[in-house]
């Protein structure tokens, strides 16, 4: 007799069916584990064994064998643990095998038999609800599980035990509450930004457009500073972000006590990461920061000091919005649609261009620094903004600058004008002006003669690719949207035009 238990395997954030066949049979005493697993579930039969021992049950002296089919597809992760162990005491009788059909189980089992949480929980809830189950998984991921929907049936115990009394009949274990992560510490606020105006309305249009920046100052002119006070005034999460954020963060274990939050990711990576820990990959294929940058920020810090090679992998997903991780067995794709803040100084000392500095090397200082930054990379930006050093009499002075919070009523409006927009023309997923694609901009923006004039004396005198066009054109209906007017005008245009053609490195 083959008793089954319903799992999943993850290929991206995707959960994809896996069928756990357990047969015990008559023979000599061996526990075969076959379906292409690796280490961490070739180990699983050990904590199995120990798991059930603690729960005051064992295993016949028999030929055990566990097939995760399909055979073809690599499985990963300890989260078979579970499945296997409900496979076994379904097959010696320690549990009824009919409570297994209606579920499906994933969780990490621990010597003692209890469940530990593992990676994915939220993924493998949807998939469960789609297919009309159940799910088993360990308590701490129980509030994870939640947010799949109020229908569908979730099985949270401590322990192997608690599972085995709650399908008994004996001790039911409570339906757990999906939690929302209440976010204690405040963001940075803008006010206290001394001086940069120009940087502070780049800043705004590129939180209202969800456009890419690039900011390039001396040291101690606050590029990090203005880049870590973006957060403060993006919008929060809507449901649908929400839920595409939270699912990557479950793939990558970065949910904590399975509690989600609407703020919007910010990750800023060092500038040693690798381009599997930028983009994604490895050993076991997981997202990298741009993907956990989804619906959100990517700032890098320092970007020459990023190897080229790790910059030009970005380039794919700033044009597409995803991440294909390709291998000879397998091919992932994560979503990776995030806002690009970078910052870096003019030349290798930092003070090229600074009234009554000289650089000992010349303008090749600045030159071959920049150098590391290749052209199409920075074609993938959209605002390029020069950060001076701040002057004492800023520092001195009274601060009276913008709060965030005015700020972000501004950034707020423009943005709910763009999704409004967007969805009358048929674009319900497309809520900024940065994602919106050539055919779409041109159609919505619809400059007048006066804005197609300056665009074209621009284009031939600038040298304009035909991506950093249609970018101009983005920018120009995002400074629209902030004046809060319909129509392109040709300040606008030009407005649009001086964030891109006016850095030294353009």
């Amino acid at each position: 007799m083959v008793t089954r238990v319903a799992t999943v395997a993850f290929q991206g954030i995707e959960a994809v069916p896996v069928d756990v066949q357990v047969q015990v049979a008559p023979g000599l005493p061996k526990f075969l584990l076959v379906g292409l697993p690796d280490k961490a579930v070739k180990e699983s039969s050990e904590r199995v064994h120990a798991a059930l021992y603690a729960s005051g049950l064992s295993l016949p002296p028999r030929r055990i064998t566990v097939n995760l089919a399909p055979a073809d597809l690599p499985k990963e992760g300890s989260h078979y643990d579970l499945p296997i162990a409900l496979g076994l005491m379904a097959a010696i009788g320690a549990i009824p095998s009919d409570a297994l059909s209606r579920h499906l189980a994933l969780g990490e089992l621990g010597l003692d038999g209890r469940l530990a949480p593992t990676a994915g929980v939220l993924p493998a809830a949807i998939a469960a609800a789609a297919r009309e189950l159940g799910i088993i998984c360990a308590a701490d991921s129980g509030p994870e599980a939640a947010w799949a929907g109020d229908e569908i049936d979730i099985i949270a115990p401590e322990s192997l035990l608690a599972l085995c009394n709650h399908l008994g009949g004996f001790q039911l274990c409570s339906r757990p509450v999906a939690r929302r992560r209440v976010e204690i510490a405040g963001l940075p606020d803008l006010s206290e930004v001394r001086g940069q105006e120009v940087a502070r309305r780049a800043l705004e249009v590129a939180a209202a457009g969800g456009h890419n920046l690039l900011l390039i100052g001396p040291p101690g002119a606050g590029k990090s500073m203005l880049a870590s006070r973006l957060p403060s005034i993006l919008p929060p999460l809507d449901p649908r972000e929400l839920l595409d954020v939270s699912m990557i963060q479950s793939i990558a274990g970065e949910l904590a006590g399975g509690a989600l939050s609407d703020r919007r990711p910010f990750r800023a990576p060092h500038h040693s990461a690798s381009m599997a820990a930028l983009v994604g990959g490895g050993l076991r294929v997981r997202p990298g920061e741009v993907s956990l940058a989804h619906n959100g920020v990517l700032f890098l810090d320092e970007l020459p000091e990023f190897a080229p090679g790790v910059l030009d992998s970005l380039r794919q997903p700033l044009e597409s919005g995803e991440t294909v991780i390709a291998r000879a067995n397998a091919r992932v794709t994560f979503p990776a649609r995030f806002q690009l803040i970078a910052a870096m100084n003019p030349c290798k000392c930092g003070l090229a261009g600074t009234p009554g500095h000289t650089c000992r090397r010349g303008d090749a200082c600045a030159a071959d620094y920049q150098a590391r930054v290749s052209g199409p990379f920075l074609d993938r930006i959209d605002l390029r903004v020069d950060v001076p050093a701040v002057s004492a009499a800023d520092m001195i002075g009274p601060a009276d600058s913008e709060s965030s919070a005015t700020v972000a009523g501004r950034v707020g409006q423009a943005r709910e004008l763009q999704r409004q927009r967007y969805a009358e023309a048929g674009e319900p997923r497309i809520f900024t002006n940065a994602a919106a694609g050539p055919t779409l901009i041109e159609k919505v923006v619809n400059p007048d003669k006066e804005s197609q004039a300056l665009l074209l004396q621009a284009a031939e005198r600038f040298r304009l690719s035909a991506r950093a066009y249609h970018r101009v054109l983005k920018v120009a209906r995002t400074l629209a949207d902030l004046a809060g007017v319909e129509r392109v005008a040709r300040p606008h245009i030009a407005e649009a035009l001086s964030y891109r053609v006016g850095f030294a490195g353009a």
